[in-house]
Parts: structure tokens; sequence; C-alpha cells
């Protein structure tokens, strides 16, 4: 009889176990699947068509989105920030993280372009020319809205554009500076502002906003975004991922939000 009682309790035990591994297991299997996301660092101006992919790919690649500033989220990469790959909406700071050997120089490809353009909140039209005879400071009242042009893409590439144009002087002590792009189109939005610099496919995105003008790809350096993998983050997931951004599927929606795809030679995944 104590046989049997004993060989009860040992059964129970074992059965105890193993539902206590299995609880811990199943405590640690969604901890174990984030980890596996391709976690993705990417320029404010990528947010919409960027999410668009990644639904478009999902359940093929497992992907973490964050979206800022291309400057600030290069410099959180420079601290140790855990990316596995990042978007940028200008060279240069892409050639900030190559040069302190933080990227997979060999993954680094121009993926797209993009253009700028003078937005206004809808119902607020007035004429905008871009040509440098133009008066652009008295053709509206307020302050301009663009991206923080110090250090932010949209603000530098909007900088340099404004100078070209020679309207710089009239404006810089009227602007209002966002922290990224994003942050400028929504001052147009809210009616903060009468006028911004944004990129054209920012403003494809928004029913708040109306274009006025384009300004000219003269104006300022080539609007470039490259995308590569950052140091000791090349596997099969993030290499997956970069190769998904330069399919046919993306690059139809890339192209739907208005960006120029500077790589459509690349095959399917």
């Amino acid at each position: 009889m104590k046989m049997k009682t004993l060989g009860r309790r040992n059964a129970d035990l074992r059965i105890f176990c193993r539902v206590g591994f299995l609880l811990i297991a199943l405590a640690v299997f969604p901890v174990c699947l984030q980890a596996e996301a391709v976690r993705v660092y990417a320029a404010a101006s990528l947010t919409s068509v960027l999410q668009d992919i990644v639904e478009e790919f999902e359940g093929e690649v497992e992907v973490k989105l964050s979206f800022a500033g291309s400057s600030t989220l290069a410099r959180q990469i420079a601290h140790g920030a855990p990316a596995d790959v990042y978007l940028s909406a200008n060279p240069v700071w892409m050639d900030y993280l190559e040069h302190r050997e933080l990227i997979e120089p060999e993954t680094r490809i121009d993926l797209l372009g993009n253009v700028l353009v003078v937005v206004a909140p809808v119902g607020e039209v007035f004429c905008v020319v871009p040509r440098k005879a133009f008066d652009f400071t008295g053709a509206f009242e307020g302050r301009l809205a663009l991206a923080d042009p110090s250090h932010v893409p949209a603000g530098m590439y909007a900088k340099q554009a404004l100078e070209w144009l020679g309207w710089w002087e009239g404006v810089k002590g009227r602007l209002a500076v966002g922290h990224d792009v994003r942050a400028a189109l929504v001052f147009v939005e809210r009616g903060a502002c009468p006028a911004g610099v944004v990129y054209a496919t920012d403003a494809a995105v928004s029913s708040k906003v109306g274009v006025l003008a384009r300004l000219p790809g003269a104006s300022h350096d080539p609007i470039v975004y490259p995308v590569a993998i950052v140091k000791g983050r090349g596997n099969e997931r993030t290499v997956r991922f970069v190769k998904a951004l330069r399919s046919d599927r993306s690059r139809t929606i890339f192209q739907r939000y208005g960006f120029v795809v500077l790589k459509p030679e690349a095959d399917e995944p």
C-alpha cells in the first residue's frame, strides 16, 4: 500500500514538474519571438510607407520599427542602441556611422529618392513661384515650418534650397523648427504655421495640407535614402529584410507614396 502511495506521489511530482516546465517555456517563448524581430531604425519621413511594407510582408519577416530624425537615430546607434538596420534620409548620417565602423559597408545601398515641396493648410492657398526673383518673404505672414536645418536631413535640404533661391535671409528669423520632418508637417496641419517645406511624400499622406510649389532639384543636394545593416547584425533575418525592401512588392508601395526607387533591378525575395 505504501509503495502504491509512493508511486502515485512520484507520478504527481513528475506531472507537476512537466507542467511547471511548460509554463516557464510559455512565459519565455514570447520573449524569444520578440528577440527575433529585426529592429529597424528609420527616418521619420518613412513612417507611413514602411508600416505598409511591414504589413505586406507580415508572416515572412518579423520587424520592429523605430522612427525619428536620421541624426537622432544615428547618434543612438553610435551610443549602442540595439538597431539591426538603419535607413537614413541622407548619406551624411550614414557616412557618420560608416566612418565609425558601425555599419556593414558592403550592405549599404542607396534605396530611395525624394523631392521638396512648399505646403500650406488646406484652404489657405497663396502663390509661390520657385524662382530667385520671387518675394517669398512677402507671400505669407507668420512662421515657416521646417525640420531642424542644423542636423535633420529635410531641414538641411530645405535650407540649401532656400539659400539657392535667395529666400533664406528673409525667413530665417521666422522659422518654426520641428525635431523631424513629420513634426514640421504637423505645424502646418494644425494651422500653427501658414507654410512649410517638407518632402513631397509627407505632403502626399496628409489630407490637411496642399502643395503650393515643388522646389527645384538643382537647389539642393540630391535627396537620397541609404540603407545598411548595423555592424555585427548581419544575419539571415536582416539580409532578408533588406532584400524585401528591394523587391517588386516594396517598389510598388514606395512608388505609391511618391518615392523614387533607386534600385529597381533587385529580385523578389
